[in-house]
C-alpha cells in the first residue's frame, strides 16, 4: 500500500511540477516573438520562451539561432536562480543582430538593447542572471559557459563623448567586448568596452573590467576596480557540475 502511494506521489509531484513550470511561461509574448522573428518551421518549435512580464521596446533587429532547435532553449526571465519574483521590469530592445549558438538563459528584470548596427552573440548555456542590464551598440561576443550572475552590467560604450583636453581629439565612445567559454562571473560586476577575458575565467562579485585580461593566461581569477590578477590556477569545475547545470537549465 506504501508503495503504491508513493508511486501516485511522484506521478502527481511530476504533474503540478509541470503544471506550475507551464503557468510561468508568458505566452502571449512567447507565441508573438516566435512567429514574429522566425520561418514558420523554426517558429512552431517555440525556440525562444518568455518568463514573467516583459516589453517588448523594439523586435525589429535580426534574430537568429544557429545548431538544433530545441522548444524553449533560449528563456528570457528563466527561473533558475533563488528569487523566485519578478518585478515585471524587464525590456528588450532589438534594433540589431542577436546570435544564440545554443541553450542560453536569462534572469528575471533584465534589460537588452542591441543598437541599429550592432552585433551581439550568446555562446551555448551562456547566461545573464536577473537585473542584469547588456547595452550593446558595437560589439558584445559571450563564449559557451559564459555565466553572469546577478546585477552584472555589460556595455560597450561609455554614453557620452570624452576628450582629451590638453589637445582637444575625440575619444571613441565604443569598444568591442569578448568574454571567453568557460568564465564565472559574480555578482555586480561591470564589463566595460575593449575588456577581453580568457577561457576559463573567474571574475571576482562587485569588479570593473575594462581591459584585455588575455595575457593572464587561463584558469585565473580577476578582481577589483579595475580589475587585477587576484590568483591562477583556479577554476570553477565545470566538468563536474555540466550535468547537473544541463539538467537543470535545459527546459
Amino acid at each position: 500500500m506504501i508503495k503504491i502511494l508513493k508511486h501516485y506521489y511522484r506521478k502527481i509531484k511530476v504533474i503540478l511540477e509541470k503544471t506550475s513550470f507551464y503557468y510561468s511561461v508568458n505566452w502571449t509574448k512567447t507565441l508573438y516573438f516566435n512567429f514574429k522573428k522566425f520561418p514558420l518551421n523554426t517558429a512552431k518549435k517555440l525556440p525562444v520562451f518568455f518568463y514573467g512580464q516583459v516589453k517588448f521596446a523594439s523586435i525589429i533587429g535580426k534574430i537568429q539561432i544557429n545548431g538544433p532547435i530545441k522548444r524553449g532553449m533560449i528563456g528570457f526571465g528563466q527561473p533558475y536562480e533563488m528569487n523566485t519574483l519578478h518585478k515585471g521590469i524587464a525590456e528588450i530592445n532589438i534594433l540589431g543582430t542577436l546570435v544564440f549558438k545554443g541553450h542560453v538563459q536569462f534572469g528575471k528584470d533584465y534589460f537588452i538593447y542591441i543598437g541599429e548596427n550592432a552585433y551581439c552573440e550568446f555562446g551555448h548555456m551562456s547566461s545573464l542572471g536577473s537585473y542584469a542590464k547588456l547595452i550593446c551598440i558595437e560589439n558584445i561576443v559571450l563564449g559557451n559557459y559564459a555565466r553572469f550572475g546577478s546585477e552584472c552590467q555589460i556595455m560597450d560604450t561609455n554614453f557620452h563623448q570624452m576628450i582629451d583636453t590638453t589637445i582637444g581629439e575625440k575619444l571613441k565612445m565604443t569598444g568591442p567586448i569578448a568574454i571567453g567559454n568557460y568564465n564565472y562571473v559574480g555578482s555586480r560586476v561591470t564589463i566595460m568596452q575593449n575588456t577581453k577575458t580568457p577561457d576559463y575565467c573567474t571574475i571576482a562579485s562587485n569588479s570593473l573590467c575594462n581591459k584585455n585580461y588575455t595575457d593572464l593566461g587561463t584558469h585565473i581569477l580577476i578582481g577589483g576596480i579595475p580589475s587585477q590578477l587576484i590568483r591562477t590556477n583556479i577554476s570553477r569545475d565545470w566538468e563536474g557540475e555540466r550535468k547537473d547545470l544541463e539538467d537543470f537549465l535545459m527546459v
